[in-house]
């Protein structure tokens, strides 16, 4: 296994071969437990904006998070205003459904990892100036907190930078169809999220679209994670 990480590590994200996607999936995962070493926790902000056409409603929300250590996560909403409906009974309970598969116990059932995904490579795309490996996953199980789609992992770094697709089993009986893309970037050693975007087609109400922006994240780092840095380690998003 150290011997699998160092080659996927080291190997040159401008060779044009590939890596095994199992050898990727790995890295990541180890990458994804270094950050946790490293990090104290974290605090941002979000803004969620959804908007319904059909019925022409709208509701905004400004939400501060804050993570733990073990990345637990802890919500304050902090400004709400448009469309109550949707927010107690969409955006809300976005929160509280965030919150509990935060936990702990629940990470490892929706974690990236062969426990739960089975991974195709692609190829290598480039985003942002940077080059990143593009990996289908498909869902092992029929749960809401899977989905099935597209990655894309940088090739340096190791790191989650984009997500899309859908979830593995219908959200409920009110929607037909959910697609959904998660947008990271960098900031220092870390993977902060920046955007995702979503659009929900439901069965009386239209298409919904919902906006999440991402801003002033910033890492608690412990002593140790620093020195790491600044010997030129990399870690990844919260």
């Amino acid at each position: 296994m150290i011997l699998v990480l160092k080659a996927a590590i080291f190997a040159s994200p401008k060779d044009n071969t590939l890596p095994l996607v199992n050898n990727v999936i790995f890295t990541m995962i180890a990458r994804d437990a270094q950050r946790q070493r490293w990090l104290e926790g974290y605090a941002g902000t979000r803004r969620y904006i959804l908007a319904n056409n059909h019925v022409h409603k709208r509701a905004e929300m400004i939400v501060h998070v804050s993570g733990d250590s073990d990345g637990t996560k802890h919500f304050e909403i902090v400004a709400e205003n448009g469309w109550n409906a949707a927010q107690k009974h969409v955006l809300q309970k976005m929160l509280e459904s965030e919150t509990e598969t935060s936990q702990p116990e629940e990470q490892s059932k929706t974690r990236l990892s062969a426990d739960n995904y089975e991974f195709q490579m692609v190829g290598k795309q480039k985003i942002s100036g940077r080059i990143a490996y593009v990996i289908d996953v498909t869902p092992k199980r029929h749960e809401r907190y899977l989905f099935r789609g597209r990655i894309w992992v940088d090739a340096e770094d190791y790191a989650l930078i984009r997500a899309e697709g859908n979830p593995a089993k219908n959200l409920s009986f009110w929607t037909r169809s959910v697609h959904f893309v998660h947008v990271y970037q960098k900031s220092g050693a870390f993977w902060f999220p920046l955007t995702t975007e979503s659009e929900t087609d439901a069965r009386f109400f239209g298409t919904t679209d919902l906006t999440i922006e991402y801003f002033d994240y910033k890492p608690d780092v412990s002593l140790t994670a620093g020195k790491s840095m600044e010997g030129g380690q990399q870690g990844t998003q919260p």
